[in-house]
């Protein structure tokens, strides 16, 4: 006879106590900007997913995409300057 068990993280993973962490919560507000930006992206692609893209949908879509570009360079920027210690050798 086979007994069947729940798994306790799977059953628990939902807790009221189980509250993101405010290192956590500072982390989404970093990244903040790079999500915006990256739901603007799927916004533009989104509204030629059922039609042929007209000269303004093309370029609604490369706006957001260098958007998005920008977006993660000035993330990673600050993340590697912050990590930097010190100055200039």
């Amino acid at each position: 006879m086979n007994h069947i068990v729940t798994v306790q993280d799977a059953v628990t993973a939902f807790e009221p106590w189980m509250e993101p962490t405010a290192a956590e919560l500072d982390a989404i507000e970093r990244e903040m900007p790079v999500i915006l930006a990256d739901v603007d992206l799927l916004d533009a692609r989104i509204v030629t997913l059922d039609r042929t893209p007209t000269e303004v949908d093309e370029r609604r879509i490369r706006r957001a995409r260098r958007r998005a570009l920008a977006a993660r360079v000035a993330l990673v920027n600050r993340a590697a300057g912050t990590s930097l210690s010190g100055g200039a050798a």
